[in-house]
């Protein structure tokens, strides 16, 4: 469900949120803790859908953005890179450093809002700045970001982003007719979308208290257009039929690499994008 109330500070209800989800998520199958723990070369499924567009990542220093629990902040890890996580959830980051002590991973985590992280983090310090499916919606400023990874660039470092698509983001629930209907903005918009909502996106049996999000959504040209600004040069854009999870529950089926796509004429729709871009010297 969906409203336009107005928000004072969407990190303070935001944050709440992925805190109290950060442990029903690292126990859900979905996040495949125990596969990271049993198999030395297991990679999450984001990060196994783009290892080709990713190349070799062998001693490139990187961060990654947003990072959640961590499983794609340690495959990165596992793929050659010397990662570091960020992310303003403490409980977040707390899960994901006891799953790096389990597998020994030596990856870095530091809790900060990614719109601070270049007073946290080294500015131009990376080879590489990650970020992957479910983050930009958080934030509500898509330039101010872009100027985010700019800082955290070295000169001819690279970005590498994967997310759902802005087109994905403007559709109504699924319907009994199987028309697909825009109802919320596609462009970026001042307020936030204003969502409450008792569930989570993983399998789990959990029942939560803290429903409230505020979410924004960004226009691929206006990400484009922002990185450009901010002194990028786009090298890479892909749109795909398919996302990691299940974004229209009774419309998709799980195709071949383990990704969601609807079930009847895929085509129809963009659900998630690949950008790669560099910073010019």
């Amino acid at each position: 469900m969906c409203h336009g109330l107005a928000v004072t500070d969407y990190r303070t209800v935001n944050r709440a949120t992925w805190d109290e989800r950060a442990p029903a998520h690292a126990a859900s199958p979905d996040y495949a803790f125990a596969r990271f723990v049993d198999d030395p070369a297991f990679l999450s499924d984001v990060v196994r859908f783009d290892a080709p567009r990713l190349g070799d990542l062998t001693g490139l220093r990187a961060v990654h953005l947003q990072c959640h629990i961590g499983t794609d902040t340690i495959s990165l890890d596992r793929l050659g890179a010397r990662i570091t996580g960020l992310d303003f959830s403490g409980a977040s980051l707390a899960q994901a450093r006891s799953l790096a002590t389990k597998v020994d991973a030596e990856v870095d985590f530091v809790e900060s809002d990614v719109y601070d992280a270049p007073g946290v983090l080294e500015p131009g310090g990376f080879d590489l700045v990650y970020t992957g499916v479910g983050a930009l919606c958080w934030l509500p400023d898509i330039r101010r970001w872009a100027q985010v990874v700019s800082a955290l660039l070295r000169p001819g470092g690279r970005l590498f982003l994967r997310d759902g698509h802005p087109m994905l983001g403007t559709l109504a629930d699924a319907r009994d007719d199987g028309l697909l209907v825009v109802e919320y903005p596609y462009f970026e918009r001042p307020e936030p979308l204003v969502w409450d909502q008792d569930g989570t996106y993983v399998e789990t049996d959990v029942t939560f208290t803290h429903t409230v999000t505020h979410s924004w959504n960004h226009g691929l040209g206006e990400i484009v257009t922002a990185l450009l600004d901010a002194g990028l040069e786009l090298t890479m854009l892909e749109e795909h039929d398919s996302a990691p999870w299940d974004a229209m529950p009774g419309w998709t089926v799980r195709d071949e690499h383990g990704e969601w796509r609807l079930r009847d004429s895929p085509w129809r729709l963009a659900q998630t994008f690949t950008l790669q871009a560099r910073k010019r010297a």
